[in-house]
């Protein structure tokens, strides 16, 4: 019998099965949020970031890790969220964007790191819709997990190559 689910697979057994995706889970105030784990290269503590003038306000600045410099993204102030001081919890999350045949790492602020879960990809809805007034392209999906509702975000989105690359061509 052919499979016509294009969420499930079948094991070596015959039974069917949900297939699922690894997101890095992190919270951002009340709200849980989640990045492919594919496009995370690193999660490293709070560290010195450099100011970098003339740069958009959600740009914090730049960090040197091991010897490359890495554009930080304030998340709070990119998702026009409340500002909150840095805690213990405060990390930088390093993803890795591509656009065309441009790759660059860049590190987004988070106040804590949760957990990498499977998130079935049936569980996950991908249209939403709040309104045409609202942007929603960073958004690629809302997931329903036991531990609750996550909002999968689209790193590639978050900021894009055009912002980054005009910020930091400033220290140059």
């Amino acid at each position: 019998m052919e499979q016509t689910n294009a969420d499930a697979s079948v094991d070596s057994r015959g039974a069917s099965y949900a297939q699922t995706e690894k997101y890095l889970t992190f919270g951002m105030g009340n709200e849980q949020y989640g990045i492919e784990i594919l496009k995370v290269r690193e999660i490293i503590g709070l560290m010195d970031i450099t100011r970098v003038p003339r740069t958009p306000d959600f740009v914090r600045g730049v960090i040197n890790l091991r010897g490359k410099v890495i554009p930080v993204i304030d998340t709070r102030k990119k998702f026009e969220m409340e500002e909150k001081e840095d805690t213990d919890q405060t990390c930088i999350i390093v993803v890795e964007i591509t656009h065309e045949s441009i790759h660059l790492q860049v590190g987004i602020i988070v106040d804590e790191v949760s957990e990498v879960l499977d998130i079935a990809t049936d569980s996950i809805e991908e249209h939403t819709d709040f309104g045409s007034s609202v942007s929603t392209s960073y958004i690629k999906g809302i997931a329903k997990t036991k531990e609750g509702v996550k909002i999968l975000l689209n790193v590639e989105e978050i900021v894009s190559i055009t912002e980054i690359q005009a910020g930091i061509e400033t220290k140059i």
